[in-house]
């Protein structure tokens, strides 16, 4: 019987990619490969969505500790998989839930990672565990505004944010909702495809502050 998994390779890594979990793609790689540039050593990472764990495992070469999420239960499990054959179990904590229900309050974080949901989409779309990876409600913005409100939160006070979306949830409101609550953010890389740009932005609560 053919197996429905895949085997994604990034830099030195390999990770298996379960069926009802998001394969890594170009929005993936475009915020993986910013990750040496935007965490420093000893950080600690939060990885919001953190799918097959692509992230959580590259962020680990540098950081003390990495606690990923993901509310797509197959996700979790993928993650946790790929951390351990990826030798990163001991610095990479996988739980279970949606955006922020899994971190306690008094968690802070030096780095928050994001590959946000940002494609306008049907309530039927946000249902399947493959489409919630990327399905933000009907503007894209659904999932992608949640995250904005809560995440400062979570930061502490030098931290950094990391997140992906596309210019077809309106990137222009992301940076204003983050001045809005005090948080300086900026276009930090881009990348065209097809119909859309994708964006990783990079907010911080200190202007003076660039990575």
């Amino acid at each position: 019987m053919k197996s429905s998994r895949k085997t994604v390779f990034y830099a030195d890594f390999s990770f298996e990619v379960f069926e009802e979990v998001y394969e890594p793609a170009e929005d993936t790689f475009l915020i993986a490969d910013k990750l040496g540039q935007a965490i420093l050593e000893g950080d600690a990472v939060l990885d919001i969505g953190t799918g097959c764990g692509i992230l959580a495992v590259t962020a680990s070469k540098k950081a003390s500790k990495v606690v990923a999420t993901d509310a797509n239960p197959h996700a979790v499990e993928c993650a946790k998989r790929n951390a351990k054959a990826n030798k990163a179990s001991s610095k990479v904590e996988v739980r279970f839930g949606d955006l922020f229900e899994p971190i306690l309050k008094t968690e802070k974080f030096d780095v928050i990672l994001f590959n946000a949901p940002y494609l306008p989409s049907t309530s039927k779309e946000q249902k399947a565990w493959i489409s919630r990876a990327w399905a933000g409600g009907r503007n894209g913005r659904q999932i992608i505004d949640d995250f904005i409100t809560n995440a400062p939160n979570y930061l502490k006070e030098n931290g950094r944010i990391l997140i992906v979306q596309s210019t077809l949830s309106n990137v222009q409101r992301t940076l204003m909702r983050f001045r809005d609550i005090g948080v300086d953010a900026k276009i930090l890389a881009e990348k065209k495809v097809a119909f859309e740009t994708i964006v990783v932005i990079q907010a911080s609560h200190l202007s003076k502050q660039s990575i």
